[in-house]
């Protein structure tokens, strides 16, 4: 297993201006917070958090080159590259390759009903072309593409596939895996099942929410390790009612705005995704004064 991958990772967020732009600058202070204000491991750049499927490609090239500016050396970088068009999954992963991030990570092809051949030969030329190690990145309730245990076993076959991005609440699906291929990197992808995740032994976690909320995730993950669980579901249970309530404003406007509450650039989320809701604004204070966000 790619030992230097196990930790937290932040999902990042990308602020836009009312053009949908990147401001770049709030980009760079929205990196600062994940490292050194939420101590987290890493970036998980241009995944859905950073609402990768709403912007062109250049965009996204971007975005991997000002996040890997903003880091040292030190901080793990995942570069999610996927793309329905297979030339342009390539050509940036080529791209983050290059910048020097330390794996690639794409979706599974969705919208069309693709067979698993076709979404196998997809992920092997994308490291065939690159010849970086590569991340699944299993969303099934966004992609309605669920691959198997068997399915898994076929990727896991290519010695560059060294894990996968789980977000997904099949936990009898997870036990298996990582029973089958304890050495494979698991990395889970729900926040709010975060405690459930650890306890089934993944490497590490993917969170938009841990962009505000990433101390927290790291007590969960590590006293779920450590065997304390009753301590670790109620640090779960605090988060989930943070969740909840970011979820019931809107995720990305309201993540932004819990940035902004700290001095830093936030942005707008790019359209059709609305601003903030004004009317939420005094929720949103309480939130943020009652959970120390």
């Amino acid at each position: 297993m790619e030992e230097n991958l196990k930790g937290l990772y932040a999902a990042l967020l990308v602020p836009f201006d009312e053009q949908g732009q990147v401001k770049e600058q709030g980009l760079q202070q929205i990196v600062k917070n994940a490292i050194e204000t939420e101590g987290l491991d890493g970036l998980y750049v241009n995944g859905s958090s950073g609402e990768n499927f709403l912007i062109n490609k250049e965009q996204k090239k971007q975005i991997f080159k000002l996040a890997k500016e903003a880091v040292n050396d030190d901080v793990k970088m995942i570069a999610q590259v996927g793309s329905l068009d297979l030339n342009e999954a390539i050509e940036l992963g080529k791209y983050a390759t290059e910048l020097g991030y330390d794996a690639i990570s794409a979706v599974t092809p969705f919208y069309y009903p693709f067979s698993f051949e076709e979404i196998k030969d997809y992920y092997f030329e994308l490291i065939e072309a690159t010849q970086n190690n590569l991340i699944i990145y299993a969303i099934p309730d966004l992609t309605g593409v669920n691959i198997s245990i068997e399915q898994f076993g076929e990727l896991f076959d290519h010695e560059k596939v060294i894990g996968v991005k789980y977000t997904a609440p099949n936990f009898f699906l997870l036990e298996r895996i990582r029973k089958a291929y304890p050495n494979k990197l698991i990395l889970s992808g729900f926040d709010e099942m975060l405690v459930q995740a650890a306890i089934s032994g993944v490497d590490g976690a993917i969170g938009s929410t841990y962009n505000v909320n990433g101390k927290r995730a790291r007590q969960i993950f590590e006293k779920a390790q450590n065997g304390e669980i009753e301590e670790a579901y109620q640090i779960q249970h605090d988060t989930n009612d943070i969740i909840e309530n970011i979820l019931s404003m809107g995720i990305y406007s309201t993540l932004k705005e819990i940035l902004a509450a700290r001095g830093i650039d936030g942005g707008q989320p790019k359209r059709p995704f609305k601003p903030f809701d004004e009317s939420n604004r005094s929720k949103l204070e309480t939130l943020i004064k009652n959970y120390n966000l």
